[in-house]
């Protein structure tokens, strides 16, 4: 597992900067591709359904978690 790196993006118009692994960014930008999205659109999308208590770096985690684990139920069936 690489380390993590801080990455930025404009979200509604303001800069703001997330740490994640390449592992999950690159799960994100998958994501995105499968969506025909930008990845700062699926990102803010992220955002705004994000409890406030929850940071947006984990935001991302469980985001990728929650993908990934409905993909293999799917699989599974």
């Amino acid at each position: 597992m690489s380390l993590q790196r801080k990455r930025s993006v404009t979200l509604h118009g303001h800069r703001t900067s997330f740490s994640l692994e390449d592992e999950f960014f690159e799960e994100i930008q998958r994501i995105a591709r499968e969506r025909s999205q930008a990845v700062a659109a699926l990102i803010a999308e992220i955002d705004d359904a994000r409890p406030r208590e929850i940071n947006l770096s984990s935001a991302l985690r469980l985001f990728v978690l929650n993908d990934l684990k409905a993909k293999v139920s799917v699989n599974a069936n």
